[in-house]
């Protein structure tokens, strides 16, 4: 029916990632508008009046222990998928894909250019993507894992909340389960069936052999830590920054919901969801919904200062590829012009070397049945 089929279209136009890309925007912008509506644009002025020399070099410290820890996790993951990866073009690759993350919209456009550079460079595609899947994978655990723990066990704004849904959380999981096993039960095979689990099987076993394995699991954790803590002090920097006095252990819960929220693929040069999630946190916890906006500000610019190296692997890498290049593409494209010019036409060229009945001869001697 043409219902059905408008349906059809709709979603299939609706499922592309221009389409998600933009609709991440436009949810970026429309929390950033609303914000700016209910606390006004001078709080996000004045976190950044209060960013000074001493602050970008401590961001620019903290972002390089942070991506030097990172990509040693990528080259990890990648050698547990037998990907060879050397630690310093990975340093740069991280520079870069951080850069493009902050710069373009969505949030993940520097990972996916990361990923199929990798691949490209490996000469598999499907490992360089997967590996840096895991590795992104791997580090989005190890935060919801210690944000469970720390939202859970210290006073937050999440904790009281946590505790009056918790028994609805458990019974909605449970019929989950008990719904998909009934489903399971009752499906009958088929040979799609049958080969879903070899597919997963092999899955499971090179994200056990990249992330679990005795030779990588201790590195891939050491590092997913090193990494979530340069986070967390980069959060405290800020709130020091934007003038909040609140100790730690007050700052380290709202700082875990905070990098909750960047995980959204829902900003606009990093700025969205976090400054939304940040400034009702703030305000929760009785600390003024307004320094949360600052905080969130402030933040956002210091990481992107962080990720500013990865602009001159960018111009490294264009004028490597360009620059030094020209010349030699310039004495090609000169050869083809001449070529093209002054070489014979190929119907001549046809006729007096490669056409056999031609009656020109050929090497000084006649042309011959045999020869023919």
């Amino acid at each position: 029916p043409r219902p059905r089929t408008s349906l059809r279209t709709l979603l299939s136009r609706l499922n592309t990632p221009t389409f998600r890309t933009h609709l991440g925007t436009a949810v970026g912008v429309v929390i950033l508008a609303v914000l700016f509506w209910r606390l006004g644009t001078g709080v996000f002025l004045d976190g950044l009046r209060r960013i000074d020399g001493p602050a970008l070099v401590a961001a620019l410290g903290i972002g390089l222990v942070t991506t030097v820890f990172s990509a040693w996790r990528w080259q990890l993951v990648a050698r547990g998928l037998r990907i060879r990866l050397p630690l310093g073009p990975a340093v740069a690759d991280y520079y870069r894909a951080l850069f493009l993350n902050a710069a373009l919209p969505g949030g993940v456009l520097g990972d996916v250019h990361r990923a199929v550079r990798h691949g490209q460079s490996a000469g598999d595609m499907g490992r360089g993507v997967r590996a840096v899947v895991l590795e992104r994978m791997a580090g989005q655990v190890v935060l919801a894992g210690a944000g469970a723990v720390v939202l859970l066990t210290m006073p937050s704004p999440v904790l009281n909340e946590a505790r009056d849904l918790t028994p609805v959380l458990l019974f909605a999981a449970v019929g989950a389960l008990a719904v998909v096993a009934a489903v399971r039960m009752n499906r009958a095979p088929s040979r799609r069936d049958r080969s879903n689990p070899t597919a997963l099987r092999s899955t499971l076993g090179e994200a056990r052999e990249a992330l679990l394995s005795r030779r990588n699991g201790p590195g891939v954790a050491v590092s997913s830590v090193v990494v979530l803590a340069g986070h967390l002090a980069m959060f405290v920097l800020a709130a020091r920054i934007a003038g909040t006095t609140a100790s730690v252990a007050v700052l380290l819960p709202l700082a875990v919901l905070a990098l909750l929220a960047m995980g959204l693929p829902l900003n606009v040069g990093g700025f969205g969801p976090r400054e939304g999630v940040t400034a009702w946190a703030f305000g929760a916890a009785g600390l003024g919904a307004d320094t949360g906006l600052a905080v969130a500000v402030v933040y956002g610019v210091l990481s992107f200062v962080a990720a500013l190296p990865g602009v001159l692997v960018l111009v490294a890498r264009w004028y490597s590829r360009y620059a030094l290049a020209s010349p030699v593409s310039r004495t090609e494209s000169s050869a083809e012009v001449s070529s093209d010019t002054y070489a014979p036409k190929e119907s001549a060229r046809l006729a007096s070397s490669r056409f056999p009945f031609s009656a020109q001869p050929s090497e000084g001697r006649p042309m011959t049945p045999e020869s023919v």
